[in-house]
């Protein structure tokens, strides 16, 4: 029996495949690659100069009564435009208020509570978020417990405890209650569980390096950008605070808040003074964020990348 071999057909040119293309749907609207940048449309720019505007209107506004009598400030419709009249009130706040005083004395506390806060809770951020030690969860659980306390609550007996050490309407009762918060402790160790890897804790360890060093020449470099974004937030939030500072706090001795309370006592305070009080008060923000400001963009935008 004779076999026959199967005849081997030639394969039809076929076009090479050809990969699909990976489908657009679910990248949403914007298509962009590695390297670029989205590009806003017109509304875009149209939204961004109503926000802007109506986040510097306040501040515009505060010139244009500062700058102007009680009665022009009270007229209906109101000026929008400043007057001639705002270094005469500047100046009559300044000596009504006692502003420079206030101004120093809220200098000394806002820095001195950054300061602390940064210290504190950095050092408390990095041992919640990288150091094993017992009973770690629960110590956190109680540190974000304590911000849902309403801190009226506390005022009573620490106004007390303020009394009978003897710190009662100085800067030091303002001052030491707020060294340091929960939600610095809890901001920093958000941040350094992305950002501090533990490669860079073992390879120091194993380089002879002690628990300070560690801490000065890794943790802080990494922690930089989240400290400046919390002390720029605390900075702010102790120079406007004004609850605690005037009951700690005596006409005498105030700070800029507590200063300005006394502009707006009277039974009809004078408008364009009391604003161009807070016209003063604002300026000392001002030069903290134009001085500042490019490491706090950089801080915000590194918090942005890690998370």
């Amino acid at each position: 029996m004779t076999t026959t071999s199967p005849t081997k057909t030639a394969a039809p040119n076929l076009p090479p495949a050809r990969h699909a293309a990976p489908s657009d749907k679910g990248r949403g609207r914007f298509k962009i690659g590695a390297g670029q940048q989205l590009q806003g449309g017109p509304f875009t720019y149209i939204a961004l100069i109503v926000v802007g505007l109506g986040s510097i209107f306040p501040l515009y506004w505060t010139l244009v009564a500062a700058s102007h009598d009680q009665q022009r400030v009270l007229d209906s419709p109101p000026p929008l435009i400043p007057g001639g009249r705002l270094w005469s009130n500047l100046q009559t706040a300044w000596d009504q208020a006692h502003l420079g005083k206030a101004i120093v004395n809220s200098v000394i506390v806002a820095g001195c509570i950054t300061v602390a806060t940064l210290f504190f809770c950095t050092l408390a951020g990095y041992a919640f978020a990288k150091m094993r030690f017992r009973g770690r969860g629960a110590l956190m659980t109680a540190v974000i417990a304590t911000l849902t306390i309403p801190p009226q609550l506390s005022v009573v007996p620490l106004f007390m405890l303020m009394s009978d050490i003897g710190w009662g309407g100085h800067l030091e009762s303002v001052i030491f209650p707020t060294l340091v918060g929960a939600f610095g402790v809890f901001f920093m160790r958000q941040y350094l569980l992305e950002a501090l890897p533990y490669e860079l804790i073992e390879a120091a360890k194993v380089d002879g390096a002690s628990n300070i060093r560690i801490v000065w020449n890794v943790v802080l470099p990494a922690a930089r950008p989240a400290m400046m974004v919390l002390g720029m937030l605390t900075f702010v939030q102790a120079w406007n605070d004004f609850f605690w500072p005037f009951l700690a706090l005596n006409q005498e001795n105030p700070t800029i808040q507590v200063a300005l309370g006394q502009l707006s006592a009277s039974y009809t305070p004078d408008q364009s003074i009391v604003m161009a009080g807070a016209l003063i008060s604002t300026l000392p923000l001002l030069v903290v964020f134009i001085v500042f400001g490019k490491q706090i963009v950089g801080g915000i935008m590194a918090g942005a990348v890690k998370g």
